[in-house]
């Protein structure tokens, strides 16, 4: 029995992977705060797909949240092969501006709960030598950004940690795939009070379907960075030519709310 574990998985990408593991007829375990959602496509999935589904709603923002889901799972008896760590959200504003225990939350969520998941969830599947993890992340990751500047930093954290990893995992039979999407039509960008932005106006935005499909492919065949569209990949390119201060001020601009 194969299983996927995957956080953020009541609506956007995460809900979308879900179709992509059941249609490979993998198990999974879902989780995210809102229970009632993750319960609908549970049943969905099943009656779909002839899958499995455990639901163990959680919310990531709080501290020790993450260690309380893998106990579960380990209680359960459950083995995960594939751990998706989908689980994010952003704040748009100045940061003098923005909740302070927003920032906080944030940070628990995109960055504290995603490594200790990993840590936690890793050391089986490198004693198997046999498992897969995917950290989204965001073409976010590879700049500073102005108006969203704790999220930007976060996926930046996500990115470099990722790498890192990736590289420590060779020759153990385990990969870890970094997704780092553009724009994505998402209740995240309205959530962040982002879809109006120029980014959102003026660049191509995704569905959440295509990065959803993008992702799994690239997952699946143990890629280390996955950075969806052509535009994106170039962009990250040419960001390794631009000067960084440049860079920043460019990045404010597309942030900032359309005239």
């Amino acid at each position: 029995m194969t299983v996927a574990l995957i956080t953020g998985a009541s609506s956007g990408i995460g809900r979308e992977l879900l179709d992509r593991f059941a249609a490979d007829r993998i198990d999974l375990i879902i989780t995210a705060r809102d229970e009632a959602a993750l319960k609908k496509a549970a049943d969905d999935l099943t009656a779909k797909y002839g899958v499995a589904v455990t639901v163990i709603p959680a919310d990531l923002a709080r501290p020790g949240e993450a260690h309380r889901l893998f106990a579960e799972v380990e209680q359960r008896g459950i083995a995960v092969e594939y751990l998706v760590n989908n689980a994010g959200f952003g704040n748009y504003g100045f940061l003098h501006e923005s909740s302070a225990q927003k920032m906080d939350d944030m940070v628990q969520v995109n960055v504290a709960s995603l490594v200790t998941l990993t840590r936690l969830f890793l050391p089986a599947m490198v004693a198997r030598r046999s498992g897969r993890i995917l950290q989204v992340a965001s073409v976010a990751a590879f700049q500073p950004g102005p108006l969203m500047a704790v999220y930007y930093a976060t996926k930046a954290f996500v990115l470099s940690f990722s790498e890192a990893v990736a590289e420590e995992l060779t020759g153990t039979g385990v990969t870890m795939t970094c997704l780092c999407p553009g724009p994505v039509h998402t209740q995240f960008a309205a959530r962040s009070n982002f879809n109006h932005s120029r980014i959102f106006q003026k660049s191509h935005v995704a569905t959440a379907p295509e990065v959803a499909d993008y992702g799994y492919r690239a997952f699946m065949r143990g890629e280390i960075l996955a950075v969806h569209g052509f535009n994106n990949r170039l962009l990250v390119l040419a960001g390794r030519f631009i000067p960084r201060r440049l860079i920043v001020k460019l990045v404010r601009w597309i942030q900032e709310k359309r005239d």
